[in-house]
């Protein structure tokens, strides 16, 4: 059983009858969920799952929770479930902490359930699930626009966090864990090797999936990208733990020529004298492995972050007096696809050690060859040069917008090749992952010589075009003589605040973001919120450089590029009042509450559960706080089920409109303040395509006890 649930693959989705198929998906499901969990028990009692072991992530309880609650909100999304299984939970567990930056740490408190109660919830979702891959229909093939795929996502999603958690198992105090038979680490080791270049032909490399491709893949791997990569040189073994001991005995830590700026910062606020796996015992080191303290292991791979391995290759540069760095994706995509590797799940044993079907731990670097190299994939991740970007054609998925687009800013370096514990998608030939270059995996590096000069990473232009057609809509010009919608809205909403506390204001649905830059010019803090990851890291690109960058369709393939600045709308003052986060308006948080003012511009339409926000807003306000709703009232059912619509019904027979449920709902706990008043506001598709709307702008004020149900006008 122990090497069942280790060695699996990921499914084929274009070959096999559906019933087959089906039981399929219901054991790799099941062998995934049944790891996750095994990986858990390496914990010595309940407290563990509570000690914040990496300052840039959650404690172990989210992500125990997180993976159960990531099938239940993106089978939502995808309407394959109707009812949620704990609201609480997946909202708690939705969102993990971003490693923004290693001093930019999250101290934010938080009211985690006992692990018994995880585990119940765990226990719920997974019947859930089960459930559903048994009634769903089946239709072969498997593609991204198909049911099963958002099945699928969930499982490989799982898949990913078996190394998110156990890196920061890794992490924690070698008493707060024990040794399983499950996770027995390689007993091998030796006398390190002697690395050395070794010649690699270049020549064209293609990459991106099409969407009949028959595996599983992220966003990111769809498209098409072209290379032609020169000859180039790359070391024959991954570097050691004994080769990078040379850094660290030449006082490598300590010398800022070898460091870029970002490197020299790390090093200045972590005080960093060696790798983080590494413990100092008088005059040697022992290695921390997942569970256990071991003596170091010369000839196992070096695990570092993208600055330590880019610090070594400008040292070992320079004592050689050669030109030395990390490889390309491109190169290493051609040095990997020169060995004719199989691809996982097609080989017949892992020719790496990779999809934890070897050890738990690393191993020596002499052990695994393809041709005169070593490593080429598994053992450890291995760092590029390469910020990731989308490739030609890329879109995001629908139910899982935030997967890759937050990575596309020039910070995020990819990983290749898959590590010990890559499992699933993460050990397939298409993957593509980054971190932030600070960040720790099991993550290592191999080293090459090469003329072929870096290209200058950009962040990618804003180009999907509902985002663009917003950005340019909160930040562009006006069209038609009709005035900016997000300015305009917040401009009279604050005009209600004439007499009123500026303390702190709520933008929901706040897209990308201009009424909550604006809002700050009086409040002293502002929130803004939005369902859509796309526009919230628009907004919070704004917020963090400034400016943002997009595409605007012209006509057909034609487009025009933008940059929007903050300075240019006289915001720039605003920015540091405001924060941006994704967040669901009608399962909100606890911590979003306590507001002065609530703005929720054309939003109500377009939630699931709209009387559920209405009759639960007043919570979130101050007593006589003012709460401004805007709408054109497009009810759709691709948005609300109609037994969910506030208005635009027949109700006893007769016309029922919005405004009418919208009082019979506000009245309860808000009076109306001034009459409803019509707004306009234009969307530009293309050069000579609009889009004309006009919301009613509502606005309330919360009162401060109970009152008869009158509303004054």
């Amino acid at each position: 059983m122990i090497q069942d649930i280790r060695n699996t693959r990921t499914i084929i989705l274009n070959s096999g009858s559906a019933e087959a198929k089906k039981e399929e998906i219901r054991d790799y499901f099941h062998a995934t969920y049944s790891i996750d969990e095994q990986l858990y028990e390496t914990l010595k009692d309940d407290e563990c799952f509570y000690v914040r072991a990496e300052l840039l992530r959650h404690p172990l309880i989210f992500y125990l929770g997180h993976t159960a609650a990531f099938y239940i909100n993106k089978l939502i999304i995808a309407k394959l479930i109707d009812q949620r299984i704990n609201p609480r939970y997946e909202s708690m567990f939705s969102v993990g902490v971003d490693e923004m930056s290693w001093d930019d740490l999250d101290e934010s408190h938080y009211d985690w359930p006992t692990v018994a109660e995880v585990k119940a919830y765990r226990d719920e979702v997974r019947k859930v699930v089960d459930a559903l891959i048994t009634s769903m229909p089946l239709v072969m093939p498997i593609t991204w626009d198909h049911p099963f795929w958002t099945i699928l996502m969930g499982i490989e999603h799982q898949r990913i966090h078996l190394e998110t958690s156990s890196v920061i198992i890794r992490q924690l105090p070698i008493d707060q864990v024990h040794m399983l038979p499950l996770w027995e680490i390689c007993p091998d080791t030796g006398t390190a090797p002697e690395n050395e270049l070794l010649s690699v032909p270049g020549g064209g490399v293609n990459l991106g999936k099409s969407k009949d491709s028959p595996l599983y893949g992220w966003d990111n791997e769809f498209g098409q990208h072209q290379k032609d990569v020169w000859d180039f040189s790359a070391s024959r073994y991954l570097v050691s733990n004994y080769e990078f001991l040379k850094f660290v005995a030449d006082k490598g830590y300590f010398k800022s020529e070898f460091w870029t700026e970002e490197g020299k910062r790390w090093v200045d606020f972590t005080k960093a004298e060696h790798p983080l796996f590494w413990i100092k015992k008088r005059d040697t080191y022992q290695l921390r492995t997942m569970l256990q303290i071991i003596e170091m292991p010369w000839d196992w791979p070096v695990e570092v972050n993208y600055l330590e391995a880019r610090a070594f290759c400008n040292w070992m540069g320079a004592k050689h007096d050669q030109s030395i760095r990390l490889p390309t994706e491109d190169e290493w995509y051609r040095l990997r696809d020169l060995h004719n590797i199989p691809d996982q799940p097609y080989w017949e044993k892992a020719p790496g050690n990779i999809n934890l079907e070897h050890w738990a731990s690393s191993c020596p670097v002499t052990r695994f060859c393809f041709g005169d190299f070593y490593d080429i994939i598994g053992n450890v991740w291995q760092w590029t040069e390469t910020p990731i970007t989308g490739f030609a054609g890329f879109k995001v998925h629908p139910f899982y917008d935030d997967f890759s687009t937050p990575t596309f800013d020039t910070r995020h370096n990819l990983i290749k090749g898959g590590s010990w514990i890559s499992t699933g998608n993460a050990a397939t030939r298409d993957s593509r992952y980054a971190f932030r270059r600070h960040f720790f995996q099991h993550a290592g590096f191999r080293y090459v010589q090469s003329k072929q000069p870096l290209e200058d990473q950009q962040a990618m232009y804003e180009n999907d075009r509902a985002v663009s057609q917003y950005c340019q809509a909160h930040y562009g010009e006006d069209y038609y003589n009709v005035e900016n919608f997000p300015l305009k809205c917040a401009s009279l909403a604050l005009g209600y605040m004439m007499d009123r506390p500026k303390i702190k204001a709520l933008d929901l649905g706040c897209a990308v973001g201009r009424s909550t830059f604006e809002l700050a010019r009086e409040f002293n803090s502002v929130d803004g919120l939005d369902f859509s990851a796309r526009f919230i890291q628009v907004a919070f690109q704004m917020k963090q450089k400034s400016s943002i960058h997009f595409e605007l369709q012209e006509e057909g393939d034609i487009v025009s590029y933008h940059e929007k600045k903050l300075e240019e709308l006289g915001l720039e003052q605003s920015k540091h009042k405001v924060a941006f986060f994704q967040a669901d308006a009608s399962n909100l948080k606890p911590r979003f509450t306590g507001y002065d003012l609530i703005l929720a511009a054309n939003l109500i339409d377009r939630l699931y559960d709209p009387v559920k926000f209405l009759t639960t807003i007043h919570s979130r306000l101050n007593t006589n706080g003012v709460l401004v709703l805007t709408s054109p009232y497009t009810w759709l059912e691709e948005f609300t089920k109609k037994e969910n619509w506030v208005g635009g019904i027949r109700k006893n027979g007769e016309p029922y409109t919005t405004l009418e449920g919208l009082t019979d709902i506000l009245s309860h706990h808000f009076k109306m303040l001034d009459a409803p008043r019509d707004i306009e506001f234009v969307i530009r598709e293309t050069r000579r395509k609009f889009q004309h709307t006009i919301s009613q702008m509502t606005v309330w004020e919360k009162r401060s006890e109970q009152a008869p149900d009158t509303h004054a006008v």
